[in-house]
């Protein structure tokens, strides 16, 4: 006996029963109605196993093809049948059936890895049908263009772009500038995507972070507007959702200087290293703010929302892409025609309104051989961002939640000042 066949059809065997162990389970209630439970869905698989392996000894096809359109026949019929009975009948139990069919077929003709996989897949599919169904019901129709317009710029727009630079500088080419756009669309769109399945009352704290990887000035600015809102409450009210927002404010931060990491890592994997030091104690220092802020607030989760937008739209991407390309025209004439300080200049100016594109700009200088003092440039414009949203904190904040964000910011700026001139 080959063991390696043996294999395979006990892999065959189990995608069988997996599924419809499933099936039995969910079709309980309404068993005399089913085409087949655990038993019938182990011979589905079999049959396909047996069918692909003799079609493969016998040097035909046509037998592991014939079978699974014997199967198909039969669960179209009782498919018909169970249509005219109850008048309404879904297809799910159907074409599971033809796919653990095929599925035991591919896991003997030398793919049974991707077999297993497939089968886990199909039974998951089916176990949280009810999950499945409440996702796509908090989908909205303004997400699922975005998310349609971030493919189509993926896999459309991205491939018809030419690539090679297109100014005098050589600083300009197309489908750079694209992907990055679509790389900062993707991040910000997990964050996006991470906020909405928690759900509109989320706390704090999640809050922030999640917040954080979409636009953590976004965060800052709408906590800095809440907090205004529990003053004349109280002072112990005051001081306890001040400490909530602080920490969800300064988790936004934390998040801010690993996503500069994230983006460095992508585009130029040595600047990243350069970067990796200073940008994790950046975050250590928001990190241990935000972890103080929550012990001041006696551990209590405020439930607050943050108002964020899908983070992709072909109108936001074009203008993304623009503030891309000065950047990094900037970034280039700077350093032909002015001296190193120039960048300085540059970062700090980039930094005051978002922290992507200097640090997209940044690292492909570095990627493309440039000995610009990228490291240093980098901490002035996160820096500069962290000054901005500090700005925020004290201009629209309570008082409370100054006292609580504003040191952690200042000793950021403090050590932030400290690695730029270490470097």
């Amino acid at each position: 006996m080959d063991p390696i066949l043996v294999r395979n059809f006990a892999i065959a065997l189990f995608i069988g029963a997996l599924v419809g162990l499933e099936r039995e389970k969910k079709d309980a209630p309404d068993a005399e109605h089913r085409i087949g439970g655990l038993r019938t869905f182990i011979l589905f698989a079999l049959a396909g196993a047996t069918s692909a392996w003799l079609g493969q000894l016998l040097g035909t096809p046509w037998l592991f093809i014939a079978t699974v359109l014997v199967v198909a026949a039969q669960v179209l019929a009782g498919y018909v049948i169970l249509l005219k009975s109850h008048g309404a009948a879904g297809l799910t139990t159907e074409i599971a059936a033809v796919l653990v069919v095929l599925l035991g077929g591919l896991s003997v003709l030398g793919q049974p890895g991707i077999a297993v996989a497939l089968g886990i897949i199909v039974s998951a599919v089916l176990a949280f049908k009810q999950s499945l169904h409440h996702l796509a019901g908090r989908i909205g129709e303004e997400d699922l263009f975005a998310g349609l317009k971030l493919l189509l710029a993926s896999f459309i727009v991205l491939p018809l772009l030419p690539d090679r630079a297109l100014d005098p500088f050589g600083a300009l080419n197309p489908r750079t500038l694209w992907l990055l756009v679509i790389l900062i669309s993707g991040l910000s769109l997990v964050g996006y995507v991470a906020a909405r399945l928690l759900g509109p009352n989320r706390g704090t704290s999640i809050t922030g972070a999640v917040g954080g990887l979409v636009s953590s000035t976004a965060v800052t600015l709408s906590f800095a507007r809440q907090s205004q809102g529990a003053e004349g409450r109280g002072r112990e009210i005051d001081s306890r959702l001040a400490a909530a927002l602080a920490a969800g404010i300064l988790l936004a931060w934390t998040m801010m200087f690993l996503r500069v990491i994230v983006l460095s890592f992508v585009v130029a994997p040595t600047f990243a290293r350069g970067l990796l030091a200073p940008m994790l104690l950046l975050a250590a220092v928001s990190a241990v703010g935000a972890l103080l802020s929550l012990r001041a607030g006696h551990h209590r989760v405020a439930e607050q929302t943050v108002p964020l937008r899908n983070p992709f739209s072909l109108t936001a991407a074009v203008k993304v892409a623009l503030f891309f390309a000065a950047i990094l025209l900037l970034v280039e004439v700077v350093e032909r025609y002015l001296p190193t300080a120039g960048i300085y200049v540059v970062a700090g100016l980039a930094g005051l309104t978002d922290t992507d594109a200097i640090t997209l700009s940044l690292a492909q200088r570095v990627r493309d051989g440039s000995d610009i003092p990228a490291v240093r440039a980098l901490l002035v414009a996160v820096l500069a961002n962290t000054l901005v949203k500090g700005g925020l904190v004290a201009a629209l904040g309570s008082r409370a939640l100054c006292r609580q964000v504003l040191i952690p910011a200042g000793i950021t700026l403090a050590v932030g000042v400290v690695l730029i001139l270490g470097q």
